[in-house]
């Protein structure tokens, strides 16, 4: 046994070097002034995929520090009273707060920051993306030598011009420009309160929104989260004796709000877009906080290649100018389109349509947005888990598309026990097509052909909507965008992104296989590459087979159905038409084996951002996805694959056993697809979603689930997006908690193809 002697040498011996290497580093480190961060601020800059440079964008140009007189008394008491309230008496450190962040990196987690004025202002001076312990004990260093010889004024005023308050802007005169368009000292104790909430995180306290970072940072939901702080931080100040009551009063009379969001330099065009989305992939693939990605000096090499974004956006504003006039006809208002295409069997995006521009006031973006169902762009997930999982009937054996089902309109659909779907008020559920014809018993190819509702209704009840879900999710579609599982999710009342959806059906083209969409190949910072920005893993989604028999029943679709504009692209192709209830929504999603494309067309209300209806835009008296997103899709394929070779699709092998739904004639009679689909009283395919102009429609009243196309019931989805009827009718379960009350046109928030609930 060690002697006491012994013992108590060697714990002097370790207190003491302790004591010298806090000696030591105290002496070492260098006191931070607002230049520091200012020389650290740099541009970010993009590159195409080609690697030549698309822009350099970045905070460089927005900051300027202004001393303490010309920052508002209000603003200083604000950052006080809400983050540090013993500022001015406590040391500069909180020992408490540092042992919480070094256990907590020792378990592998965030430092979780510094909680005094003192710390975080080092914090800003020091911003990297190194999480280690030792910056977090230089930081400490750091913060007791600034305790010692700066002013708690100077800390002060040093934390005001390095702190980040969102969209770009370093610093209080920034963000008083940026926010209200006036200088700091001009700033009112309510506007100081708002911009004191900001530092609480810009992302999710900016009442414009950041869904393009995080699709839970809604305006709406921003809006609230900002003004419940901006109320709390004006209520503490009031309470610590910071403004007297009448000036509380004032304050709290009206909530202060900022001005819109500007296009930074550069930030124009499609460009503002393709920035958005790779920004988006960093932060979600690495650990780089926003702001310090904003602090510029990243160099973000892309898989956007430039003349198929060019391409793409050439393709929308075409047909726009043909097809749109807002200044003729009021609904042609506020018409948008979104759009991408994804390069199958590797999942890099090669071009996007997000919208107008930022300088046209145009923030969202509409490639990587959710709340806008895709309609029966879905019904290809639907025949596909039946092809791989069978129904009920079936023990597990894949269904052929050669299968019939009911295809007439106003038909009681059937649960797995053979009794009826029912409404809340338990009488039965009848699904409707968007017209009346008599279609029959009809293949499963051909009311895909002709986006017959009904069959697929019924074939996704006999499925188990929990099949469908899977092989929507494994296909690529992310799990937040559904909507409930009740009978009307075989109609797309779900809410991926076009990005979403071009990469799903990416995963068709290329033979089951799925690679989670990417828009970055590799960042580096200062030179020096940063690990996460791999390619994704591709792996096997469903059987090849399932995916070369959709293929061939989505070829059909173009070939004799209601894609039949896109037969103008004059190589194979295979695709999908979409539209959502009272026309909101219009969606194509095709491919070739080399690209998959999807575009979305809808309408929303700027100030509401509900879905409004498309009936009389474009002068046609509804919007179908065969029209004007089919138009779209044509324009840009061509341009993007001039020069390829058309390589076809894999041939796809006979499939499955028939089972064919409840009520065929059994045996069922042996009849071919050209019969079928030219029944006497047939009506030649239009370029509408479906064939024959309804005679009549049926009127929906609220809790009726079987609306006609026009109608809206339904659950509601994520994001409060119309998921009603589509293609003609809206479907429920009857358990009310997978139903809903008519559901909002919440439209279009940005949601994120790389995580979170957009789609």
């Amino acid at each position: 046994m060690p002697s006491w002697r012994l013992v108590s040498g060697l714990f002097l011996a370790f207190f003491g070097s302790l004591v010298a290497v806090a000696g030591i580093g105290y002496a070492m480190v260098g006191v931070p002034t607002e230049e520091n961060a200012m020389a650290l601020s740099e541009n970010n800059v993009y590159y195409w995929a080609d690697g030549t440079q698309m822009v350099a964008t970045g905070s460089g140009q927005n900051r300027q520090n202004v001393t303490i007189d010309r920052i508002p008394e209000a603003m200083q008491w604000a950052v006080i009273s809400a983050e540090n309230k013993s500022f001015y008496q406590d040391s500069g450190i909180d020992p408490s707060g540092i042992a919480r962040a070094l256990a907590n990196m020792a378990r592998g987690g965030d430092t979780q920051g510094g909680s005094t004025i003192t710390q975080q202002f080092v914090k800003n001076t020091y911003l990297s993306q190194e999480q280690t312990i030792g910056r977090k004990f230089k930081e400490m260093f750091i913060s007791i030598k600034v305790g010692t010889k700066l002013s708690k004024k100077d800390i002060l005023q040093g934390y005001l011009n390095t702190s980040y308050y969102g969209r770009g802007a370093y610093g209080i005169q920034a963000a008083a420009q940026t926010y209200y368009g006036r200088d700091a000292v001009d700033l009112t104790p309510s506007q100081c309160a708002f911009l004191a909430a900001l530092l609480k995180g810009p992302t999710y306290y900016d009442p414009a929104g950041n869904q393009s970072l995080d699709s839970s940072a809604t305006p709406e939901a921003n809006r609230e989260r900002s003004e419940e702080r901006w109320g709390w931080i004006l209520e503490q100040m009031h309470n610590d004796g910071h403004l007297s009551s009448a000036e509380y009063q004032e304050a709290t009379k009206e909530y202060p709000m900022p001005q819109g969001r500007k296009a930074t330099k550069g930030m124009t065009g499609q460009i503002s877009y393709l920035v958005d989305t790779a920004k988006r992939y960093v932060l979600k693939n690495s650990d780089i906080t926003e702001a310090q990605f904003d602090q510029g000096g990243y160099q973000i090499y892309t898989t956007f290649e430039k003349s198929q974004v060019e391409a793409l956006s050439a393709a929308v504003k075409k047909v726009e100018k043909e097809k749109i006039d807002p200044e003729k006809r009021e609904l042609d208002k506020h018409v948008q389109f979104g759009a991408a295409s994804v390069r199958p069997n590797d999942g890099a995006i090669v071009a996007l349509y997000g919208g107008a521009g930022y300088e046209k006031g145009h923030f969202n973006n509409n490639a990587d947005t959710s709340g806008v169902p895709v309609g029966s762009t879905w019904k290809p997930f639907v025949l596909a888990a039946a092809m791989e999982h069978g129904t009920y009937k079936t023990n597990g054996v894949g269904v052929s598309p050669m299968s019939k089902y009911n295809g007439d309109d106003h038909l009681k659909i059937r649960n797995n026990d053979g009794s009826y779907v029912l409404k809340k008020d338990n009488t039965p559920f009848y699904q409707e097509n968007e017209s009346d014809y008599p279609w029959g018993y009809i293949t499963l190819h051909k009311a895909m052909e002709q986006s017959v509702n009904t069959p697929f209704v019924q074939l996704g009840m006999d499925v188990g909507m929990r099949n469908v879900a899977d092989v929507a999710e494994k296909s690529g579609i992310l799990k937040d965008s559904f909507a409930g599982l009740n009978a009307s999710f075989a109609l797309g009342t779900s809410t991926p992104s076009a990005i979403r959806m071009a990469d799903a059906y990416a995963t068709f083209a290329a033979s089951g296989k799925q690679a989670d969409p990417y828009s970055v190949t590799a960042v580096k910072h200062k030179g020096s590459e940063l690990p996460g920005f791999e390619k994704p893993q591709v792996k096997q989604a469903m059987p090849e087979n399932v995916a070369h028999n959709v293929t061939e029943v989505l070829e059909n679709v173009i070939k004799n159905g209601t894609g039949k504009n896109a037969l103008e692209l004059g190589r194979t192709a295979a695709g999908k038409t979409g539209t959502t209830d009272e026309n909101k929504s219009a969606w194509f999603v095709g491919y070739t084996q080399q690209l998959s494309t999807s575009v979305a067309m809808f309408r929303e209300d700027p100030k509401s951002h509900k879905l409004l209806s498309m009936n009389g835009t474009a002068g046609e008296d509804s919007i179908h996805g065969g029209d004007v997103p089919t138009e779209v899709w044509t324009e840009y394929m061509k341009v993007a694959l001039k020069g390829k070779p058309d390589p076809g699709f894999p041939e796809a092998e006979e499939i499955g056993e028939i089972a064919d739904g409840i009520g065929v004639p059994s045996p069922s009679p042996s009849i071919t697809e050209t019969e079928e689909a030219t029944p006497s009283t047939s009506p030649t395919p239009t370029e509408s979603e479906t064939t024959p102009t309804p005679t009549e429609s049926t009127t929906c009243e609220p809790f009726d689930f079987g609306c006609e196309d026009g109608e809206e019931t339904g659950g509601t989805g994520p994001g409060g997006a119309d998921t009603g009827g589509t293609d003609g009718g809206a479907s429920s379960s009857p358990n009310p908690t997978e139903s809903g009350d008519p559901g909002n046109s919440n439209g279009n928030g940005n949601g994120g193809i790389f995580g979170g609930p957009a789609g």
